[in-house]
């Protein structure tokens, strides 16, 4: 849809037609979701506040590095200032009555590598969409409309990978299909690395990405049976909400981490290339370039390319930490199993 939506009218719809699907919601809500029992609290705001202007501030300083460099003021300042918010975030939950974030739910260890895994797996998965984006359109000449019929064996392999973890992961654990899923992931990504300018969809595009939603797939069921077990019904709000907060920041984080080592891996490869370049180039190129200040044609598709391999070295980093996780954080009792043979994924409360 997204793909029909830029191709066929224009890339702002892509936002605005979430409207009428929210005001569809907004109607529907009243008449078909029954009110659950309310209880007395109160809106952490202080904490909401300083968690979203730290992130704000870490987001930043990644992303005005990739444009300025790691030595400009402005980046240390917009990392100086997401280390001490981040701090008064900390401070504030840990002595809110009722936190934003209840930083108990990281005491376990469970909850909290599940929490560690998502946050990396989020950062890999979005950075291979919107590289892989970059990729099929400006190097493969795709559409947006055929860039978006290209990531449609994505969502179908994920479904299945879902579909294998919920069959087995009763008899098995999560654990399996968390370290699996990743290590899947890694070697999808890793594969990807491997694009350059002659790479093709069907031979060097849809393999790692089939490969890595099958892993994500796997992920996806087992985190959010992870986070959610052994929770009191009071809580599962919350834990539910950390995991969600996990996949946003992870995103957000990830794909700042990745476009500041796109920019610095590209802008190496444009000085290489630039002499020789310079040295086959026409008049008409030569005023292009000084113009734009940008390689054209297929000079500048190998400065892509560089940029894309080195964001998708970052991402498979990523899913080997989150490997690395599954594997020396997580641990599941004999008791899990067979509550999980049970049928439910959450614990007693």
């Amino acid at each position: 849809m997204g793909g029909i939506l830029v191709e066929w009218l224009n890339w702002r719809w892509v936002l605005f037609v979430n409207v009428p699907i929210g005001l569809l919601i907004v109607l529907a809500t009243p008449r078909w979701i029954k009110e659950s029992a309310r209880h007395p609290g109160h809106f952490d705001i202080t904490g909401a506040l300083t968690s979203t202007v730290g992130v704000v501030f870490l987001v930043y300083g990644f992303i005005r590095a990739a444009q300025e460099g790691w030595r400009d003021w402005l980046t240390l300042a917009s990392f100086g200032a997401a280390v001490v918010v981040l701090a008064l975030f900390v401070l504030v939950e840990r002595r809110s009555r009722q936190p934003i974030t209840p930083l108990h739910m990281f005491r376990d260890r469970n909850r909290a590598g599940t929490y560690g895994i998502m946050l990396c797996l989020a950062a890999a998965i979005f950075g291979m969409f919107f590289f892989l984006t970059l990729f099929v359109q400006d190097v493969l000449g795709f559409s947006p409309l055929m860039a978006g019929f290209a990531f449609l064996p994505v969502s179908a392999v994920i479904a299945v990978g879902a579909g294998l973890a919920s069959r087995f992961l009763p008899k098995y654990g999560p654990k399996p299909f968390m370290v699996v899923g990743a290590v899947l992931a890694a070697a999808g990504l890793s594969w990807l690395t491997l694009t350059d300018v002659h790479s093709t969809y069907l031979g060097s595009v849809l393999g790692p990405m089939l490969v890595f939603s099958l892993g994500m797939g796997m992920e996806f069921v087992s985190l959010t049976l992870m986070a959610l077990s052994d929770v009191p019904v009071q809580e599962t709000g919350a834990a539910s909400g950390l995991l969600n907060v996990m996949q946003q920041v992870g995103g957000s984080l990830g794909l700042s981490i990745l476009v500041t080592m796109f920019g610095t891996a590209s802008r190496n490869e444009a000085k290489d290339r630039i002499p020789a370049f310079l040295s086959q180039a026409t008049p008409a190129e030569r005023l292009q370039f000084r113009r734009t200040g940008q390689l054209p044609g297929v000079w500048g598709d190998h400065v892509l390319t560089a940029g894309v391999s080195a964001a998708f070295v970052t991402a498979a980093i990523f899913t080997v930490v989150a490997a690395l996780i599954a594997v020396i954080v997580i641990q599941v009792r004999p008791s899990d199993l067979e509550r999980l043979k049970g049928g439910t994924g959450v614990g007693p409360v």
